[in-house]
């Protein structure tokens, strides 16, 4: 049913592990292959391609279902539908940020203090062209292939480069003068498929999926049972995604508690349970969370 396109580079691994976590594995002949497909009646073919130029073939209608950050959607200016922010990266759940960066010793502090004709290279020409057009800087904007950030100062005055934390940039010796965007990654989808009444619900069944997926990560059922006297002491040790689920134990006064907690927590709270008097703790991994 749904063409479905999903990035390549930096963002596919993490792309095809968010998917196979989701029981949408995608199948290729080998790993190098542009080709795939899911195991799926929703499915109907995957392709693998540089995000860049995912938003405009999703428009275009060539695909029916994509996976790119909100920077290539406005530098492509590609009419499409977001269905979701999806919070992964190759590295962390964190969106990229895209900024205006100059040399560490470079003698301005704002977009508005760069002198006419500065020269500026980015991957992201028309998105560059339009913040410095709406800040009334005249700047020389040139496309750059990769390696933006070297680019300083013989080459270039000033980048329009995309950073996560920062970190790159400092050490190319750059300063970051302003934000432009914040990007996330996105799930869009062709507006004409959306409007599509059988093809709109299996994209919202798999945003369910996705979405149900990224929220379990990083998340445990916690399993335990305690004595009635005891129970107020280890439900205040939980810190619950929401309120812990609670029943009384046949014949016995006693009670069965669950939860779901951070597993970033797991290690700490297990042994303060323990002291508070709950029995029978089971750490339960977690695979979807919908709510």
């Amino acid at each position: 049913m749904l063409r479905l396109v999903l990035p390549k580079g930096s963002l596919e691994r993490a792309t095809l592990q968010l998917f196979a976590d989701a029981d949408l594995a995608v199948g290729r002949a080998s790993e190098v292959d542009y080709k795939g497909f899911i195991d799926d009646p929703r499915v109907r073919d995957v392709t693998i391609l540089r995000p860049q130029e995912i938003p405009r073939y999703v428009a275009d209608g060539l695909f029916d279902l994509g996976i790119t950050g909100r920077d290539w959607v406005a530098e492509t200016g590609a009419e499409v539908v977001t269905l979701t922010r999806l919070h992964y990266s190759k590295a962390s759940a964190r969106p990229i940020r895209m900024v205006l960066a100059v040399a560490a010793d470079a003698p301005w502090d704002k977009v508005t203090d760069l002198p006419a004709g500065v020269r500026v290279h980015t991957e992201y020409p028309r998105l560059t062209e339009r913040f410095f057009a709406e800040a009334g800087v005249e700047a020389r904007i040139s496309l750059s292939y990769g390696a933006t950030e070297a680019k300083i100062p013989e080459i270039a005055d000033a980048v329009v480069e995309i950073t996560e934390t920062g970190r790159a940039l400092r050490a190319a010796g750059l300063r970051v003068l302003e934000t432009i965007m914040v990007s996330h990654t996105e799930l869009i989808a062709n507006p004409a498929a959306h409007a599509d009444a059988p093809k709109r619900r299996a994209m919202e069944q798999i945003v369910t999926l996705l979405t149900g997926t990224l929220e379990a990560r990083g998340r445990v059922l916690v399993k335990l049972n305690v004595e009635g006297a005891r129970l107020d002491g280890v439900i205040a040790l939980l810190p619950a995604l929401r309120s812990p689920t609670v029943a009384k134990l046949f014949s016995e006064d006693a009670y069965a508690v669950e939860t779901v907690v951070a597993k970033s927590e797991i290690n700490t709270l297990i042994p303060a349970l323990r002291e508070a008097g709950a029995t029978d703790i089971l750490e339960v991994p977690l695979a979807k969370i919908v709510h």
